[in-house]
């Protein structure tokens, strides 16, 4: 069994949740909840360092959030789709880690993979609940928060213990 997470941050790229969000995080903890981050790619086609420098900046990164767990899905940088077998493998972290709120990418933005892992993680956070939950959530955005430009949160009471 997995420790259950108040709070689950999706990112497309090693970064992308430190850069989008950490701050909201870094306040959760300071509450007394408990976050976990999941990367979906390596973020190999980037031009800033390696997959193998962003996994390691990624793991440091993740010791200075004092995050409960951090993983790597390793789907195709930039090639990823929002189909059955991208969104099972965020349907599992969903549903192996129960959490209140997911965090993710916009999903409007610049860059086509974030918007694109947006609707994957939407899409796949739906089917990740329904088990547990029939009363899916509307999507909102996070009104007045520096991480409105590249995340959006969704949010409810998803799980019960």
């Amino acid at each position: 069994m997995f420790e259950k997470l108040d709070i689950l941050a999706f990112g497309v790229h090693p970064d992308d949740v430190e850069l989008g969000c950490s701050g909201t995080i870094l306040a959760s903890l300071a509450e007394g909840k408990k976050a976990g981050i999941i990367d979906l790619t390596r973020g190999e086609l980037g031009t800033r360092g390696s997959a193998e420098i962003r996994s390691e900046e990624a793991a440091n990164a993740a010791k200075v959030l004092q995050v409960t767990v951090r993983e790597n899905l390793e789907m195709a940088d930039g090639f990823f789709q929002n189909d059955e077998n991208h969104q099972r493998k965020v349907i599992e972290a969903v549903r192996k880690y129960r959490p209140e709120i997911i965090l993710c990418n916009s999903p409007e933005d610049r860059h086509p993979d974030h918007g694109r892992s947006a609707q994957l993680v939407e899409d796949a956070a739906f089917f990740g609940r329904i088990a547990e939950n029939r009363n899916f959530c509307r999507r909102r955005k996070t009104a007045g928060m520096a991480a409105e430009i590249c995340f959006s949160l969704y949010s409810g009471p998803f799980f019960t213990s």
